[in-house]
């Protein structure tokens, strides 16, 4: 009976890819509970014993509007797109933290997963991914300030505002396009996990977080496309504050390179798994 049942087990029989790799996807949806699980666990570690839990969601954001408000704001006095400041600034600065908050945890997310990647196997990609998610939490906590201060300043929202499904994952999914590459070189060169915040910190002053596109020609406009944060925080502006100067072929050239960047990033990532769990 023993011998009957051995012969029935399952076996499966774990390869290392060759060459360009597809991705396989299907084993992501076949795994779909360890993504929701560690994409819980790194929640739940987040706010675990600190005093204001999520408050650190909305804290940040409102820090940095504050002192942008009195250094862009009062003494630079750059536009803002037709609404106050202080509502320019923060509605920027949300898609741009969720989007930091997801590319640190993404592209360290190899790294800080070292012992599980060399005992147990699963789909590599679940670990970026589950990094990413959780800054979503921190998004939608943030959004409900941007109501206060959108009540405070009278401003109305709009039926732009049935975007915010899609809008709430755009952040994070760009993360994520960036993500797969840093995360995966993060893993043979660890100069990546020290350059990264100098890289994200550059990043935010060259996407209009805060400043407006529309303070560059027309000519050049479209080209900051290129960025593709620049896209997501001006159409977050254009759908929840109202904004009339949305560039729509920045925008497109950003939904360009982010899917470039996605689909490079995920073939070489599963290009160069096979060597995660003995290079980590």
């Amino acid at each position: 009976m023993a011998s009957s049942e051995t012969r029935s087990t399952p076996v499966v029989i774990i390869e290392p890819t060759h060459g360009w790799a597809s991705l396989r996807l299907h084993e992501l949806l076949e795994r779909r509970e360890l993504l929701g699980f560690l994409a819980w666990r790194d929640i739940t570690v987040r706010y675990r014993q600190t005093l204001l839990g999520a408050a650190w969601a909305l804290l940040q954001p409102l820090a940095a509007m504050v002192a942008f408000s009195v250094i862009f704001g009062r003494l630079a006095r750059l536009p803002s797109d037709g609404v106050p400041y202080p509502l320019f600034a923060f509605c920027g600065l949300l898609p741009w933290q969720c989007f930091a908050t997801a590319l640190n945890a993404s592209a360290n997310s190899l790294v800080g997963n070292a012992a599980l990647l060399s005992k147990v196997y699963f789909p590599r990609l679940v670990l970026p991914l589950a990094a990413s998610a959780p800054a979503i939490v921190d998004l939608a906590v943030s959004l409900f300030a941007l109501l206060a201060l959108m009540a405070v300043y009278e401003v109305r929202p709009g039926v732009r505002w049935l975007l915010l499904p899609v809008l709430v994952l755009w952040p994070p999914l760009v993360a994520l396009s960036a993500g797969l590459w840093l995360s995966a070189l993060a893993v043979r060169y660890r100069d990546v996990r020290h350059a990264l915040p100098f890289l994200v910190q550059f990043w935010m002053f060259v996407s209009p977080v805060v400043y407006p596109a529309s303070l560059f020609p027309a000519r050049v406009r479209p080209w900051l496309g290129l960025n593709p944060v620049a896209g997501v925080v001006e159409t977050y502006r254009w759908a929840l504050l109202g904004t009339d100067t949305l560039e729509l072929r920045l925008v497109a050239l950003s939904v360009g390179v982010t899917a470039v960047l996605l689909v490079s990033g995920a073939l070489y990532f599963r290009r160069t798994e096979r060597a995660f769990a003995d290079v980590v």
